[in-house]
Protein backbone atom coordinates (compact mmCIF):
# COMPACT_ATOMS: atom_id res chain seq x y z
CA UNK A 1 0.00 0.00 0.00
CA UNK A 2 1.58 3.39 -1.02
CA UNK A 3 1.72 5.96 1.57
CA UNK A 4 -0.27 9.11 0.71
CA UNK A 5 2.10 12.21 -0.18
CA UNK A 6 1.55 15.80 -0.19
CA UNK A 7 1.42 17.54 -3.24
CA UNK A 8 4.54 19.08 -4.02
CA UNK A 9 3.97 23.53 -3.75
CA UNK A 10 5.03 25.11 -7.22
CA UNK A 11 6.26 28.40 -6.01
CA UNK A 12 7.65 31.59 -7.99
CA UNK A 13 9.90 34.14 -6.51
CA UNK A 14 9.87 37.64 -7.51
CA UNK A 15 12.14 40.64 -6.25
CA UNK A 16 14.09 43.05 -7.83
CA UNK A 17 16.85 42.45 -5.97
CA UNK A 18 18.82 40.10 -7.15
CA UNK A 19 21.05 39.18 -3.93
CA UNK A 20 17.48 39.09 -2.02
CA UNK A 21 15.87 37.59 -4.67
CA UNK A 22 18.98 34.37 -4.59
CA UNK A 23 18.86 34.18 -0.90
CA UNK A 24 14.66 33.57 -1.06
CA UNK A 25 15.65 30.90 -3.69
CA UNK A 26 18.14 29.33 -1.47
CA UNK A 27 15.52 29.52 1.57
CA UNK A 28 12.74 28.04 -0.51
CA UNK A 29 14.75 25.27 -1.42
CA UNK A 30 15.65 24.08 2.04
CA UNK A 31 12.12 24.29 2.56
CA UNK A 32 10.20 20.90 2.89
CA UNK A 33 7.17 20.18 0.09
CA UNK A 34 8.29 23.46 -1.87
CA UNK A 35 9.85 23.38 -5.39
CA UNK A 36 10.93 27.12 -6.93
CA UNK A 37 9.91 26.78 -10.38
CA UNK A 38 10.73 30.09 -11.88
CA UNK A 39 12.39 33.87 -11.04
CA UNK A 40 11.01 37.29 -12.04
CA UNK A 41 12.35 40.77 -10.97
CA UNK A 42 9.95 42.93 -12.15
CA UNK A 43 6.00 42.70 -11.91
CA UNK A 44 5.20 42.35 -15.50
CA UNK A 45 7.79 39.58 -15.59
CA UNK A 46 6.09 38.03 -12.92
CA UNK A 47 2.57 37.85 -14.69
CA UNK A 48 4.65 36.47 -17.53
CA UNK A 49 6.38 33.66 -15.39
CA UNK A 50 2.92 33.07 -14.20
CA UNK A 51 1.70 32.45 -17.73
CA UNK A 52 4.76 30.39 -18.33
CA UNK A 53 5.30 28.17 -15.44
CA UNK A 54 1.79 27.73 -13.65
CA UNK A 55 3.08 28.04 -10.09
CA UNK A 56 0.87 27.76 -7.13
CA UNK A 57 2.11 30.61 -5.17
CA UNK A 58 4.03 33.04 -5.96
CA UNK A 59 6.11 35.05 -3.15
CA UNK A 60 6.45 38.52 -4.73
CA UNK A 61 8.14 42.09 -3.44
CA UNK A 62 6.15 45.03 -2.56
CA UNK A 63 8.34 47.91 -4.74
CA UNK A 64 9.75 46.81 -7.95
CA UNK A 65 10.49 49.15 -10.99
CA UNK A 66 8.19 48.39 -14.08
CA UNK A 67 5.04 46.90 -12.62
CA UNK A 68 4.99 46.74 -8.81
CA UNK A 69 3.95 44.33 -6.57
CA UNK A 70 0.42 45.50 -5.96
CA UNK A 71 -0.47 46.15 -9.51
CA UNK A 72 0.97 42.79 -10.30
CA UNK A 73 -1.08 40.98 -8.02
CA UNK A 74 -4.15 42.31 -9.28
CA UNK A 75 -3.14 41.38 -12.80
CA UNK A 76 -2.26 38.20 -11.91
CA UNK A 77 -5.67 37.39 -9.52
CA UNK A 78 -7.92 38.35 -12.06
CA UNK A 79 -6.01 36.21 -14.86
CA UNK A 80 -5.20 33.50 -12.68
CA UNK A 81 -7.60 32.85 -9.65
CA UNK A 82 -6.20 30.06 -8.18
CA UNK A 83 -2.59 31.31 -8.28
CA UNK A 84 -2.74 32.48 -4.96
CA UNK A 85 0.01 35.63 -4.09
CA UNK A 86 1.92 36.49 -1.28
CA UNK A 87 3.67 40.01 -0.89
CA UNK A 88 6.84 40.96 0.96
CA UNK A 89 8.02 44.07 2.10
CA UNK A 90 10.62 45.96 3.86
CA UNK A 91 7.41 48.09 5.96
CA UNK A 92 4.29 46.94 7.64
CA UNK A 93 2.51 49.65 6.28
CA UNK A 94 -0.93 50.13 7.40
CA UNK A 95 -1.83 51.74 3.97
CA UNK A 96 -0.01 49.39 1.59
CA UNK A 97 -1.12 46.12 3.68
CA UNK A 98 -4.96 47.17 2.54
CA UNK A 99 -4.30 47.81 -0.73
CA UNK A 100 -2.68 44.47 -0.88
CA UNK A 101 -5.63 42.79 0.57
CA UNK A 102 -7.82 44.68 -1.71
CA UNK A 103 -5.31 43.85 -4.83
CA UNK A 104 -5.87 39.84 -3.85
CA UNK A 105 -2.73 39.14 -2.28
CA UNK A 106 -3.76 35.86 -0.34
CA UNK A 107 -1.07 37.58 2.54
CA UNK A 108 1.80 39.86 3.59
CA UNK A 109 4.90 39.37 4.87
CA UNK A 110 7.79 41.60 6.61
CA UNK A 111 10.99 40.60 5.60
CA UNK A 112 12.07 39.93 8.58
CA UNK A 113 9.96 36.69 8.65
CA UNK A 114 11.92 33.72 9.03
CA UNK A 115 11.91 30.28 7.24
CA UNK A 116 9.02 28.81 9.48
CA UNK A 117 7.14 31.75 8.96
CA UNK A 118 7.60 31.97 5.35
CA UNK A 119 6.81 28.35 5.08
CA UNK A 120 3.49 28.41 7.41
CA UNK A 121 2.12 31.29 4.74
CA UNK A 122 3.00 29.51 1.55
CA UNK A 123 1.16 26.24 3.07
CA UNK A 124 -1.57 28.64 4.26
CA UNK A 125 -1.96 30.32 1.16
CA UNK A 126 -1.74 27.45 -0.74
CA UNK A 127 -4.70 26.21 0.93
CA UNK A 128 -6.96 29.18 0.20
CA UNK A 129 -5.92 30.90 3.68
CA UNK A 130 -4.89 34.41 4.67
CA UNK A 131 -1.61 35.15 6.38
CA UNK A 132 -0.43 38.33 7.92
CA UNK A 133 2.51 38.36 10.18
CA UNK A 134 2.44 39.27 13.76
CA UNK A 135 3.87 42.68 12.62
CA UNK A 136 1.44 43.11 9.68
CA UNK A 137 -1.77 42.45 12.19
CA UNK A 138 -0.77 44.81 14.94
CA UNK A 139 0.23 47.51 12.05
CA UNK A 140 -3.82 47.04 10.35
CA UNK A 141 -5.43 46.67 14.06
CA UNK A 142 -4.01 50.19 14.79
CA UNK A 143 -5.29 51.40 11.29
CA UNK A 144 -8.09 50.37 11.51
CA UNK A 145 -8.57 51.53 15.56
CA UNK A 146 -7.81 54.78 14.07
CA UNK A 147 -9.97 55.04 11.17
CA UNK A 148 -13.42 53.86 13.40
CA UNK A 149 -14.49 54.03 16.43
CA UNK A 150 -16.17 50.89 17.95
CA UNK A 151 -19.93 50.68 17.54
CA UNK A 152 -20.26 48.81 20.91
CA UNK A 153 -17.62 48.15 22.84
CA UNK A 154 -18.00 44.58 24.89
CA UNK A 155 -15.41 44.84 28.04
CA UNK A 156 -13.30 41.85 28.33
CA UNK A 157 -15.22 40.99 31.71
CA UNK A 158 -18.66 41.94 30.56
CA UNK A 159 -20.91 40.77 28.21
CA UNK A 160 -19.40 39.52 24.96
CA UNK A 161 -20.94 40.38 21.21
CA UNK A 162 -22.90 37.64 19.09
CA UNK A 163 -23.14 35.14 21.56
CA UNK A 164 -19.09 34.71 22.30
CA UNK A 165 -17.93 33.33 25.83
CA UNK A 166 -15.24 35.53 27.54
CA UNK A 167 -12.59 32.67 25.98
CA UNK A 168 -13.63 32.53 22.44
CA UNK A 169 -13.43 36.63 22.37
CA UNK A 170 -10.01 36.26 24.28
CA UNK A 171 -9.09 33.39 21.41
CA UNK A 172 -10.16 35.81 18.73
CA UNK A 173 -8.24 38.96 19.80
CA UNK A 174 -4.87 36.64 19.94
CA UNK A 175 -5.66 35.55 16.60
CA UNK A 176 -6.14 39.83 15.50
CA UNK A 177 -2.93 40.28 17.08
CA UNK A 178 -1.25 38.05 14.54
CA UNK A 179 -0.62 34.77 16.82
CA UNK A 180 -0.62 31.21 15.63
CA UNK A 181 -2.67 28.49 16.88
CA UNK A 182 0.31 27.43 18.91
CA UNK A 183 1.31 30.54 20.11
CA UNK A 184 -2.10 30.82 21.34
CA UNK A 185 -1.61 27.44 23.10
CA UNK A 186 0.94 28.57 24.82
CA UNK A 187 -0.14 31.76 25.48
CA UNK A 188 -3.63 30.84 27.51
CA UNK A 189 -2.02 27.05 28.61
CA UNK A 190 -4.49 24.84 26.37
CA UNK A 191 -4.24 22.75 23.52
CA UNK A 192 -4.06 23.42 19.95
CA UNK A 193 -6.92 21.62 19.52
CA UNK A 194 -8.71 23.69 22.13
CA UNK A 195 -7.45 26.80 20.36
CA UNK A 196 -9.05 25.04 16.96
CA UNK A 197 -12.60 24.38 18.50
CA UNK A 198 -12.95 28.03 19.94
CA UNK A 199 -12.23 29.43 16.59
CA UNK A 200 -14.84 26.88 15.05
CA UNK A 201 -16.86 28.31 17.21
CA UNK A 202 -15.99 32.03 17.03
CA UNK A 203 -16.11 31.90 12.87
CA UNK A 204 -19.73 30.48 13.22
CA UNK A 205 -21.15 32.35 15.59
CA UNK A 206 -19.36 35.93 14.06
CA UNK A 207 -19.50 35.16 10.22
CA UNK A 208 -16.11 35.89 10.47
CA UNK A 209 -13.96 33.98 7.64
CA UNK A 210 -10.59 34.16 7.86
CA UNK A 211 -7.88 36.04 10.54
CA UNK A 212 -7.79 39.04 8.28
CA UNK A 213 -11.45 39.06 9.10
CA UNK A 214 -11.04 38.40 12.41
CA UNK A 215 -8.67 41.79 12.96
CA UNK A 216 -11.81 44.19 11.41
CA UNK A 217 -14.41 41.95 14.22
CA UNK A 218 -12.15 43.01 16.95
CA UNK A 219 -11.93 46.14 16.02
CA UNK A 220 -15.17 47.34 14.85
CA UNK A 221 -16.54 45.39 18.35
CA UNK A 222 -14.01 47.12 20.48
CA UNK A 223 -12.93 43.62 21.28
CA UNK A 224 -9.18 44.94 21.49
CA UNK A 225 -6.93 44.97 24.54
Amino acid sequence: MKEHQTPVIRLAIVDDQQTVREGLVALAELLDGVEVVGEATDGQQAVQLVQQTSPDVVLMDLRMPVMDGIAATRAIVEAYPDVAVLLLSTFADDALITEALRAGARGYLTKNAGRHEILTAIRSAMAGNWTLDATVSQSLVAALTAQQAPAAAAPQDGPQPDGLTKREAQVLRLVARGLSNAEIAAELFISEATVKTHLNNTYAKTGVKNRVEAVRYVVGRGLGE
